[in-house]
């Protein structure tokens, strides 16, 4: 159904803004980079027949009316915002593919009850700040100003960029909405990882997104001279942590939907001829399923224990952050298989391991995600790439998926989870 020339080019021409000559884009919220993406996008929505504005923490927000104006909307969308040296797919396909469904829709005059929005939503990606989902938390009424005091490496904080913006960091609550008036909210994207690429499917459903669990390690042995301690009456904090991480790769492993990640790793002193006395390591542990997360993460907590007893070393356990998976609604995977079935599509169901802006919207409404093949599941790189019949592919499935939610005409979908 969608005009897979239009979207390619678009894609391209978004590409161009904020490239970077050793590789990639950087495009970073409240940037000049940024601004000129969104004038695009604004311009392509436009383009579509769609009303333009944006809101209180600049999310760009293009509207295609319903039959019922007072009747709940159906969001789609996702970000133009990147990381340094980031790819072309990561957020862009979301936002021009709904664009794209909406434009097809305006020119063959498809009405729908509900009305329609897509979303350029404002710093997804946390790259400046180190504090993502801005636009997306604005919209669920959970950004607060205090979360607009974090700074960028320039010591330039999330509030002054929204001034020199031009936007008032004291008038966030404007953007927020309320679940009576959001029916659902749909977003495609890149899978960013394999399991398409090897099952050799262009579209897949996600089922939910793993909330990450953030901790860090930190373990206390004794310091000690490298030829003249018997290892019989070592306290090696560095291989107590090496035992330790071999058991969360054990654990992690065993249900086959855990993935555990140490991703950081300090050993002090540091000298080649020094027993390392104390060692400290991070942990990245995901689920969509938050009991069988918090399962792996006391079975790791209690081995981690016993090694560290069996070593003489202390250990310690630092929480760093505690996220909720957000599981996809019924709602918006019923509606997805739906398309999937009309277009002849094999069906496919995955989690997304990656957070995404729908995560903010878990008790605002009814929440799904569609994925597209990436090859060789690279992202966040140059190298990040997807097809354009992929891209065709998924933006077909989203068009049906977003036409069937908002030609609905009860809201008997508001608040389903």
């Amino acid at each position: 159904m969608i005009n897979q020339e239009r979207l390619w080019n678009r894609l391209a021409l978004l590409s161009e803004i904020g490239k970077v000559e050793s590789g990639g884009v950087t495009r970073l919220s409240f940037t000049p980079e940024e601004r000129r993406a969104k004038d695009l996008v604004a311009s392509f929505m436009i383009e579509a027949g769609l009303s333009v504005r944006e809101d209180a923490v600049g999310n760009l927000i293009g509207r295609k009316e319903g039959m019922r104006s007072d009747a709940p909307v159906v969001l789609v969308g996702s970000h133009v915002d990147s990381v340094f040296h980031g790819g072309n797919f990561d957020g862009p396909l979301g936002v021009l593919s709904g664009i794209e469904a909406l434009q097809v829709m305006n020119e063959q005059g498809i009405e729908t009850e509900h009305p329609i929005e897509v979303v350029a939503f404002t710093d997804e990606e946390g790259a400046r700040f180190s504090f993502g989902m801005i636009g997306s938390r604005g919209i669920a009424g959970t950004l607060t100003g205090e979360n607009l005091l974090s700074q960028d490496k320039q010591h330039v904080s999330i509030a002054e960029a929204m001034t020199a913006y031009g936007l008032d960091p004291n008038e966030i609550s404007k953007a927020a909405r309320k679940a009576e008036d959001v029916k659902a909210y749909v977003e495609l994207h890149i899978e960013q990882g394999k399991v398409l690429e090897g099952q050799n499917l262009s579209t897949g459903i996600v089922t939910g997104i793993a909330g990450p669990l953030w901790v860090k390690f930190i373990l206390d042995g004794e310091v000690g001279h490298a030829g003249a301690t018997p290892m019989a009456i070592r306290r090696d904090a560095l291989t107590a942590a090496a035992k330790i991480i071999v058991a969360i790769e054990t654990l992690a492993s065993k249900n086959g939907s855990t993935v555990g990640t140490v991703g950081q790793v300090g050993v002090k002193p540091g000298g080649i001829n020094i027993i390392p006395g104390r060692a400290e390591f991070s942990l990245d542990l995901r689920d969509i399923n938050e009991a069988v997360r918090d399962e792996v993460e006391k079975a790791i907590r209690e081995q981690a224990q016993q090694i560290c007893d069996a070593q003489g070393v202390k250990l310690e356990i630092e929480l760093l952050q505690r996220v909720a998976p957000a599981p996809c609604s019924d709602l918006v995977k019923d509606a997805a298989a739906a398309a999937f079935e009309k277009l002849g599509l094999e069906t496919s169901y995955l989690p997304s391991g990656a957070g995404h802006d729908g995560m903010q919207f878990m008790n605002l409404c009814p929440m799904g995600m569609l994925f597209i093949r990436s090859k060789d599941g690279i992202s966040h790189d140059p190298a990040e790439w997807s097809s354009k019949e992929d891209c065709t592919d998924g933006a077909n499935v989203l068009f049906h998926t977003v036409l069937e939610l908002a030609l609905q005409k009860t809201n008997a979908g508001v608040g389903q989870k």
